[in-house]
């Protein structure tokens, strides 16, 4: 019996000696037609990290504006929810990879880049033109 209890509490000791691991987030980029089968909703937030001219001139239905080359993005991401999930897109792809590494590094786990504005208005997602917010 007390060969039992000492084999229970070892096998008990290990499962729990180990350091707990979390997995590290990572930054996933999404082809235009891979992010058409995304859902966006309350947890989602869709970011287009170019300058608020750009913003102007057209962007997706529903994003925010948060440029990335003039600081905007870096201050903004301080009051964010790490809990969310963020859709990162730019007009290449190129600022939206580096602000996906910022969310990274800021310890947000859902983080996605979707590429240029471009590609993703050729991909038949809705635009709209206006003012940035």
């Amino acid at each position: 019996m007390r060969a039992i209890l000492l084999s229970v509490s070892f096998l008990a000791f290990l499962s729990c000696a180990g350091p707990q691991q979390s997995t590290p987030a990572q930054v996933q980029n999404l082809t235009p037609q891979q992010f058409k089968g995304e859902r966006l909703g309350r947890k989602t937030i869709l970011v287009d990290v170019r300058t608020p001219e750009e913003f102007a001139e057209g962007h997706l239905d529903g994003a925010v504006n948060s440029d990335y080359r003039g600081g905007a993005f870096a201050r903004e991401i301080e009051n964010w929810d790490k809990d969310k999930v963020y859709y990162l897109y730019c007009a290449s792809g190129n600022r939206s990879g580096k602000a996906a590494e910022l969310l990274k590094e800021a310890g947000f786990r859902h983080i996605y880049n979707v590429g240029g504005f471009q590609d993703l208005k050729e991909a038949g997602f809705p635009t709209e033109q206006g003012s940035a917010e």
